[in-house]
């Protein structure tokens, strides 16, 4: 009966009134105090008021009734459908939005629709993942300052390839707990070609060696990470190597001296698809020719397989040595060896220009090093 009353006077009331009554009339309900006949009439009641005229009226509504998770789908949706101030307000807070829903709003609304999903309360990974195909900038920084939002590894990666150039995107990414090695690898590579792209660097040190640089402090950086990584990452990582062209005999000779075992025999697993276990037995303790075997099963040429299975012998016999000594020390020594053998090993002019690439690689990182110490120690 009070609805009916209700009703009979919201025809006649201004706007300041109704949007009261409005208010009233959600808060009432979602506080169960209308049960049986009277809850029925004020839904039909709340209904009605979808219609007003003023968006005050259904603002007022619509921010009464927005957390509630027994509000009616019936009122929702329209509210999410209305015009910007009261669609926001539903989409932002309402828990009876379903994934579905949110999804299809993203793909129906305006880049700022989409940032008011972005910052909702919670966000799960299909609405994430979805934001991350159809939206912007905008939307993707908004996404990854929530801290509630779900990002899946794929999602994060989704990010970084779209994204990854922007210097406010690739911060973001790199301050988030949980991103995978490969993410990071694709930030590093953005990194390197915005160094490329350059004009004013390209025109000061020349195309051709600024493209060197790059490439071998990429290079650097994704041996440093993969002797960082957690051991379940490996894997990702290895493939997105593989996948991206990067995985090349001077990487994995790279990583094999520098002590990024863990990393060379997941690397070694993938490519010659031999079970885990018996590459890290042959990496171990096998024979000369069965470590000759594995390599050449993993793709690598006679010549290229020599050279890795003497690595590894020359690691073996410095691991037992230097044991719990620093790898940086086993590395430079390693490429000294090899260096001398290289004459027997290597016979090609590629060969040579690996070890020497790796030597002249770690001599220029000990005399950073050194310079950087001596510059500290004036300090």
């Amino acid at each position: 009966m009070i609805v009916h009353t209700f009703l009979r006077w919201i025809e006649t009331a201004r706007v300041a009134d109704r949007s009261r009554a409005a208010s009233a009339l959600a808060r009432a309900f979602r506080q169960r105090s209308l049960t049986g006949p009277d809850g029925h009439a004020a839904e039909m009641a709340m209904t009605f008021l979808l219609d007003d005229p003023s968006p005050k009226v259904r603002l007022a509504l619509a921010e009464a009734i927005a957390d509630s998770a027994d509000a009616p789908r019936s009122l929702i949706l329209p509210l999410a459908a209305d015009q910007p101030e009261v669609a926001y307000t539903v989409i932002f807070r309402s828990p009876v939005l379903t994934d579905d829903d949110l999804v299809d709003l993203a793909a129906r609304g305006t880049a700022e629709l989409r940032g008011v999903i972005a910052a909702r309360r919670q966000i799960s990974p299909g609405i994430s993942a979805a934001i991350v195909e159809i939206g912007g900038l905008a939307e993707m920084l908004i996404l990854l300052d929530n801290d509630n939002a779900v990002l899946t590894p794929r999602t994060l990666r989704r990010i970084a390839e779209r994204f990854g150039h922007v210097p406010e995107a690739r911060e973001r990414l790199l301050a988030h707990s949980a991103l995978p090695s490969d993410v990071r690898h694709i930030l590093i590579e953005k990194v390197g070609q915005a160094l490329a792209l350059s004009g004013l660097v390209r025109a000061v040190v020349g195309g051709e060696r600024v493209d060197r640089i790059a490439r071998e402090a990429c290079d650097t950086a994704a041996v440093e990470m993969a002797g960082t990584s957690p051991q379940a990452e490996l894997p990702r990582l290895v493939a997105h190597l593989r996948d991206t062209g990067r995985l090349t005999p001077a990487f994995l000779l790279h990583a094999l001296v520098s002590g990024r075992i863990d990393f060379f025999a997941t690397a070694i697993v993938i490519l010659s698809t031999v079970d885990e276990r018996r590459v890290r037995s042959i990496l171990s303790d096998g024979r000369l020719h069965a470590i000759r075997a594995l390599f050449q099963s993993a793709g690598l040429t006679q010549e290229l397989g020599a050279l890795f299975a003497e690595g590894v012998l020359l690691w073996r016999s410095e691991r037992t040595r230097l044991a719990g000594g620093d790898v940086a020390d086993v590395a430079q020594d390693l490429l000294q060896r090899l260096a001398q053998t290289k004459a027997v090993l290597a016979g090609s002019p590629a060969v040579r220009a690996i070890l020497e690439q790796l030597s002249i690689a770690e001599r220029r990182r000990g005399a950073r090093a050194y310079a950087s110490q001596i510059t500290r120690k004036a300090a």
